[in-house]
């Protein structure tokens, strides 16, 4: 019987084994929890969110929701099981960590042509198909084979933000508001400060202590912007923060009246609503200074935390000098790569480069030429980014309307011109898939 090898089951390798099942064909997935976790993972569950717990914005004329849009018409996995598993955030779409991990175990491992093997894979297959969804925290052993094989890998340093218990926050400095009234108009706890209030934190985050990198080659690392910790990012002014996670725009403050000097903002992190994490709040100070200087923010002054922030490495491929626009290798046509060690950047970038690498495995095992998607939609272009990388060393991508192809003739209006761009992408999807022909896809939605 044909099989395919997925080694790695996060975001991305559980997408590619579903899209390889879905298709009639064999899987094996590999994944090393609970036998070995990584410096970051803590859970033994399938596709473990180790940052955020948000999948960012969902409406069609955004470059975030122009591509869940797209993923889910590729059958997307995950998708179904966040929306069985979402809590309030607005516009944005997020979800109860933990019960997003266990429904998207529970799909995977039911499902009957999918293998699920509890053990580390220290070596890249030899023969046959294969899908390296191994993430940006790869086990030494496999890092290796990989450095072996592919040559010159990146690293960055990538930061989770702290989570605190409701009930321990103090409600009298705190209130509930999206902005501009997005969604229900409350999905965010706010922690409003003035301006003697940011000035007295923001003193306090620049002198505090970080904690040390122990365990990675912590000389000099270099810091993605997309997770930047807030106290690197705290370093480049003293309005950085107010213009960044704590801009106070879209929000008013119910005890003034006014909008707040700064805020700090709380996502629900589960479906009951007992724990909030800081958004935007990714940190690498050392636990006992985070609790001292995030507790001089309004409303956390007795905040109790279940996770501090952390930091920890990253390391992807330079995959331009090794990657097809189908995520397979130049040098090895079938082994592909998935996920962000491929230099997408983000939970729904790596699982549409997962799904795409899962399409294109199955079609390589069943003799089909590789399903390479128009650069006008979002998938497509973020897979030719990958292939053949940007202006400069190559550096992570998420989704965003820069990387399409401008409109002809252009559209000035922002609004209009993304709107213009989402709606051209799902077209040349439709016509993409109508070109491909038929696939065997079964109807079960996983979740």
């Amino acid at each position: 019987m044909k099989r395919v090898r997925v080694i790695g089951a996060g975001l991305a390798g559980c997408e590619a084994a579903w899209q390889i099942a879905r298709r009639g064909i064999a899987v094996e997935l590999y994944e090393m929890k609970p036998a070995r976790f990584s410096p970051a993972h803590r859970s033994p569950d399938l596709a473990e969110l180790v940052c955020s717990n948000s999948f960012k914005a969902e409406r069609p004329a955004s470059a975030a929701g122009l591509l869940k849009r797209e993923m889910r018409r590729l059958g997307s996995l995950l998708l179904p099981c966040a929306d069985r598993c979402r809590v309030p955030a607005g516009g944005a779409l997020a979800v109860d960590r933990a019960a997003f991990s266990s429904a998207v175990t529970a799909a995977v491992a039911s499902h009957p042509l999918i293998r699920l093997r509890r053990e580390e894979a220290t070596r890249i297959p030899e023969d046959g198909v294969a899908v390296l969804a191994t993430g940006p925290l790869t086990s030494d052993a496999l890092a290796a084979e990989i450095s072996r094989l592919c040559g010159d890998a990146l690293s960055f340093y990538d930061a989770a933000a702290p989570i605190v218990t409701a009930e321990s926050l103090n409600r009298e400095r705190i209130f509930a508001a999206s902005r501009y009234g997005k969604g229900d108009g409350d999905a965010y706890l706010n922690c409003p400060l003035n301006r003697e209030e940011y000035e007295r934190f923001y003193a306090a985050l620049r002198s505090a202590e970080r904690a040390p990198l122990h365990g990675f080659d912590a000389a000099a690392p270099s810091v993605y912007e997309g997770c930047m910790p807030v106290e690197v990012m705290a370093a480049r002014g003293e309005d950085t923060l107010r213009f960044g996670p704590m801009k106070p725009v879209g929000l008013r403050d119910p005890a003034t009246g006014h909008r707040p000097w700064a805020v700090l903002q709380l996502r629900r992190e589960d479906a009951g609503g007992t724990l909030y994490n800081l958004v935007g709040f990714q940190t690498n100070l050392k636990f006992g200074e985070q609790k001292r200087v995030f507790g001089m923010i309004p409303g956390l002054e007795r905040a109790e935390f279940v996770r501090y922030g952390v930091m920890h490495r990253n390391t992807f491929l330079n995959s331009p000098r090794v990657l097809n626009a189908d995520y397979s290798v130049r040098a090895r046509p079938g082994l592909f790569f998935a996920g962000q060690i491929t230099g997408v950047e983000g939970y729904m970038e790596s699982a549409s480069s997962g799904i795409l690498a899962g399409i294109n495995a199955a079609r390589r095992l069943s003799g089909r030429p590789a399903a390479i998607l128009p650069e006008e939609t979002m998938c497509g272009a973020l897979s030719r980014y990958v292939a053949r990388g940007g202006e400069g060393p190559f550096q992570p991508m998420g989704a965003n309307f820069g990387i399409l192809p401008p409109l002809d003739p252009p559209v000035r209006d922002k609004k209009e011109r993304y709107a213009a761009l989402a709606r051209r992408a799902l077209q040349a999807l439709e016509q993409a898939i109508e070109e491909a022909g038929p696939e065997q896809e079964p109807a079960e939605r996983g979740c």
